[in-house]
């Protein structure tokens, strides 16, 4: 493990081990261990399921505190996208794992420290390293810091309230039309631009703001919806 800087990796980690050993494991590849018979190393595969569960735990405990009103098929939705593998990996290399990770040869020159399931699962194994070494609240801490964007609620809000897909489902039942979007204004400067959706579909025609197209789109069939799903007779 000579080319392991444990230093450098707790600081982009934000996280001091007690017990090293954690970390090195979490860290060490199939691939790797199994080129290095003669040293005593065990490779990831154990941390990796460990931190799999410590993670959907943590996760589901704070999207349970943050939705209280959201019943247990949307959490699970939600959930879902924010711990698979493209999200992992995304915020492994914001961790900057690839370049930590102890690979064998054949995956290093496949490119391995930039293959999306060997950072996902690296991740994962760094996580349960956290949880073994300092506990339940070190490992939430952790969590919550570094998927700080996914839970954001405007990185969930369309799986939330997936207002497009309910709207499908509600026209294609009581009639033949389907939903059309339409942006009919971009404003603000390129960092922080506001869209403007228009919706029709059959009589009905909305528009919806958001800091995306999706958000507006989501905001234009929320308004859809609660227009064709008005009782007869409502104001």
């Amino acid at each position: 493990m000579e080319a392991f800087n444990s230093q450098d990796l707790e600081e982009k980690l934000s996280y001091s081990f007690q017990n090293n050993a954690f970390l090195v494991e979490a860290l060490s590849h199939s691939s790797f261990v199994n080129e290095q018979p003669q040293k005593a190393l065990r490779d990831n595969e154990r941390l990796e399921f460990l931190g799999d569960a410590v993670l959907n735990l943590v996760v589901g405990h704070i999207l349970m505190e943050r939705f209280p009103e959201i019943h247990e098929g949307d959490l699970s939705r939600l959930r879902a996208q924010i711990v698979n593998e493209s999200q992992l990996a995304i915020i492994a290399r914001t961790l900057d794992l690839g370049n930590f990770v102890q690979l064998g040869k054949g995956e290093t020159q496949t490119n391995g420290r930039d293959k999306n399931s060997i950072l996902a699962n690296t991740l994962e194994a760094v996580i349960a390293a956290v949880y073994l070494d300092g506990g339940f609240k070190a490992a939430f801490d952790f969590i919550a810091m570094h998927f700080k964007t996914p839970l954001n609620v405007n990185a969930v809000s369309d799986v939330r309230g997936d207002y497009k897909s309910r709207l499908q489902e509600l026209v294609q039942v009581s009639s033949a039309h389907i939903p059309q979007y339409l942006i009919v204004e971009e404003s603000g400067p390129d960092h922080d631009k506001t869209f403007r959706t228009r919706l029709q579909v059959g009589d009905i025609q909305t528009e919806g703001v958001g800091k995306s197209k999706k958000l507006a789109e989501q905001d234009a069939a929320r308004k859809g919806l609660e227009l064709l799903e008005r009782e007869p007779g409502d104001p």
